[in-house]
């Protein structure tokens, strides 16, 4: 099985995972989630919330891998051939 193939199984994998099994919400995103909520109770709102903020720390890691993806790949080439 090739590397990208690899990557890409793993990272489907991560993606299926459950929302609750790996999101985080700030202390005021969990502070409106834990009040009275209006729009299909705690839950929904608490859901919404973690879903938007894993969404919003997800842009700035793939601009930065888009951007730099060839000083990346290059600085692994290098690390790979170093001796030492």
């Amino acid at each position: 099985m090739g590397r990208y193939a690899l990557l890409f199984l793993l990272a489907l994998g991560v993606t299926l995972l459950p929302v609750e099994a790996w999101a985080q919400g700030c202390a005021m995103c969990k502070a409106v989630a834990q009040g009275e909520g209006v729009f299909g109770g705690e839950q929904a709102i608490g859901r919404g919330l973690n879903r938007g903020i894993l969404f919003l720390m997800a842009v700035p890691y793939l601009l930065l891998f888009l951007l730099f993806r060839k000083r990346i790949v290059g600085f692994f080439k290098e690390f790979a051939g170093a001796q030492g």
